[in-house]
């Protein structure tokens, strides 16, 4: 009996499946989670972390985030997802299609606040609307752990966007993928500039905008596209039938990627504003762009910017065929060489003299001239129309530099239209020297004439 009396306890150890409690503290703590127990199974811990009792606490931590969230449902009255309850535990989870609704998408950010182990999160399609994504905002301040997440096709709408605008303006969280699809109608201008996509980013961003139907501006200025980027570019472009303005200045793109873009222009039908100005972008380069503008009859390109690039008059000369095919178009660039900046200053100067003059000896106000360019007799015209209209008109001779200056005092950025209705202050000047009208006009001065003093006396 005493040689088999060590067996026993050797026997039932090997049956269990876990080792027993060290003390009757830590027996104590498992079942009624005595506070004086804690800090023994902490200091246990520390002295003896085995893999098993690692997995004991996290199967007791997940426990409490499943009670946390089947609360957070009875707060905000919806039915718990099955799905997500059994599991929160990984590390992609998969709520697409699931109906949650903004407080569905609001009980998930509540369980998720805590949460360490989910890492991917689709809740694409599911009508979380502006409301889910206020709570998904407010998790992502707290959830270190989340770094992807699909928020597409939400119904989002502007105050959506905003929200998001603002979330990547401070973004502090571990996110670094944020999916959102072009099905989130309601999204129009969308700035991303100094954000050093580079060119992995810019592939990725470009693969979504191929398709987008919505946005109207995109401002990618200063973040490092590169020729590859330029490349994608090119293929929104030439896909891409709805996006109006787009700024890719000072990303680096090179001869290589121009021609790329200039590949895109031939067939874009909506692209109004492009901005590339500090690019190094060379003569062969900014010959490209104007003339796959002239290939492409339905252009509606309106202001190219490649303000860095000094031209020759060879150049010149191939703008004037482009701009006989596209009135509309004007192209910045930064000077010709061997021309007098003095004279196109000078030049600049006197466009609304001369529109001035041609009022007073026909006996009508500026207010009118303008007017009469528009076949609806409106105050406000697009740009593109009222360029082509000015330099179709025969009436007064005025340049691109005077047409150019003109817009830019008339131009209302939240519209996108020239307005006219400053005009009509001009004429209660009638009294003020023309040159000294001109001036304050090109200077952008704003005269406000007292009706109790001379015109003289308001300076």
């Amino acid at each position: 009996m005493d040689n088999d009396e060590p067996l026993e306890p050797e026997t039932t150890d090997e049956t269990e499946t876990q080792p027993l409690p060290q003390s009757s503290d830590e027996m104590l703590y498992c079942e009624a989670e005595a506070p004086s127990a804690v800090e023994k199974e902490k200091a246990a811990r520390e002295s003896s972390e085995t893999d098993l009792e690692i997995e004991d606490t996290e199967k007791f931590f997940t426990t409490g985030q499943k009670e946390l969230y089947l609360e957070a449902c009875k707060l905000v009255g919806v039915v718990p997802v099955s799905y997500f309850l059994r599991n929160m535990e990984e590390s992609y989870v998969n709520l697409n299609h699931h109906g949650l609704g903004p407080n569905g998408t609001k009980a998930i950010a509540i369980a998720l606040v805590s949460n360490t182990t989910v890492i991917t999160l689709e809740l694409a399609d599911n009508c979380i609307m502006d409301e889910g994504v206020l709570s998904l905002v407010e998790m992502l301040q707290e959830n270190y752990y989340l770094q992807e997440m699909n928020i597409s096709d939400n119904a989002l709408g502007l105050e959506g966007a905003r929200i998001i605008s603002e979330f990547l303006k401070r973004n502090t969280s571990s996110l670094v993928n944020l999916q959102l699809s072009a099905l989130n109608v309601g999204l129009l201008s969308l700035n991303l500039s100094w954000n050093h996509f580079c060119t992995r980013g810019a592939v990725a961003l470009c693969s979504g905008l191929r398709t987008n139907v919505t946005l109207k501006t995109l401002d990618l200025s200063m973040n490092g596209f590169g020729n590859e980027g330029a490349a994608a570019l090119g293929d929104v472009l030439r896909l891409n039938s709805f996006l109006a303005h787009l700024d890719v200045s000072s990303n680096n793109i090179g001869s290589e990627g121009i021609s790329k873009i200039s590949k895109g222009l031939e067939v874009n039908e909506s692209l109004k504003v492009l901005k590339l100005f500090l690019n190094p972008i060379n003569m062969d380069g900014a010959v490209l762009l104007i003339l796959s503008i002239k290939k492409n009859p339905k252009s509606k390109m309106e202001n190219l910017d490649i303000s860095n690039v000094l031209v020759s008059e060879q150049f010149v000369k191939i703008l004037d065929g482009v701009y006989a095919v596209h009135p509309q178009l004007d192209v910045i660039y930064k000077a010709v060489q061997g021309l007098s900046v003095k004279k196109t200053i000078f030049q600049c100067t006197n466009a609304i003299k001369l529109i001035q003059n041609y009022a007073d000896q026909h006996k009508i106000t500026i207010l009118d001239f303008f007017k009469s360019l528009n076949p609806n007799r409106m105050i406000t015209m697009p740009v593109g129309e009222f360029r082509k209209a000015m330099l179709k008109q025969n009436k007064v001779p005025i340049n691109r530099y005077q047409l150019r200056d003109l817009i830019k005092r008339m131009y209302e950025k939240k519209t996108g239209m020239v307005n006219f209705s400053f005009l009509s202050s001009i004429e209660s000047y009638n009294r003020i020297p023309l040159n000294v009208l001109c001036l304050t006009v090109c200077l952008g001065i704003n005269l406000s004439i007292s009706p109790h003093l001379e015109p003289s006396q308001s300076f």
